[in-house]
């Protein structure tokens, strides 16, 4: 059991450093749970065990956040209401639904940014600008499919969210990276409620994983903050073609 609480908690840490920069730490804690609990309770108590971990990155990036206030706020409510949709399909429904379109949701989501600034030039955003009333709606819209999915399972949602920021006119990844947190931990919060009134969270494991996860999530914010926003960017898109390799191999 001590090997189980080992690896169990340096999945957490290393989750909440990754999930600080670009998201997908939840294929790090999802699998090691994997080995002791059942999904459905091995996803719930991986969403929070991680849960304090997002809210430790939002806090080490509080000075983007400031900057980000409008975008947070026109994003807020599609990640709660997807968050309640998602949460209860995972009570409802087999994981094998969503599973199955994990690796083409990164895939996608990492080639759109990849290809940010040509994608920006072609649809007329440029950083600072202030977008279309219809950027601003599709952003929205695809925030609470995010926010759904999110909800059911959510690994590499940080990958989703930042390759959509970028066309509200946020200026760098640092500032992205601080609004994608908090709507994490907006998502993995009211998943959380529902996840422990429906008594499917571990709370032996989730609550010294959450421990590691908050480490590692403050520590990797304050790393990004300090690195070029194109390396922070490419190790980004890095993430998530690995992730998507990792999620074809455990379909």
């Amino acid at each position: 059991m001590t090997l189980h609480i080992l690896l169990v908690c340096s999945a957490a840490l290393l989750a909440g450093v990754v999930n600080s920069i670009a998201g997908g730490g939840t294929l790090l804690t999802f699998p090691s749970l994997l080995t002791l609990l059942s999904p459905v309770a091995a996803n719930a108590t991986s969403t929070m065990a991680l849960l304090p971990g997002s809210l430790s990155a939002g806090f080490g990036y509080r000075r983007e956040l400031r900057r980000a206030r409008h975008h947070l706020l026109l994003l807020w409510p599609p990640s709660f209401v997807g968050g309640i949709i998602g949460s209860l399909l995972l009570i409802r429904m087999p994981e094998r639904v969503f599973a199955g379109a994990v690796p083409w949701l990164l895939i996608v989501a990492s080639i759109l940014l990849l290809l940010q600034r040509p994608l920006l030039r072609y649809f007329g955003t440029h950083p600072h600008a202030q977008p279309h009333l219809r950027t601003r709606l599709a952003v929205m819209g695809f925030q609470l499919l995010v926010g759904i999915y999110g909800g059911y399972f959510g690994a590499g949602i940080g990958i989703l969210m930042l390759s959509s920021l970028a066309f509200l006119g946020i200026p760098n990844i640092h500032e992205m990276n601080a609004v994608k947190n908090i709507l994490a931990a907006t998502m993995n919060g009211i998943s959380v409620v529902i996840f422990v009134l429906a008594g499917v969270v571990v709370w032996k494991f989730a609550a010294i994983m959450a421990v590691a996860a908050i480490l590692g999530g403050y520590g990797g914010a304050r790393v990004a903050r300090r690195m070029n926003p194109e390396v922070v960017r490419l190790i980004v898109v890095a993430i998530g073609f690995l992730v998507a390799a990792w999620s074809f191999r455990s379909l």
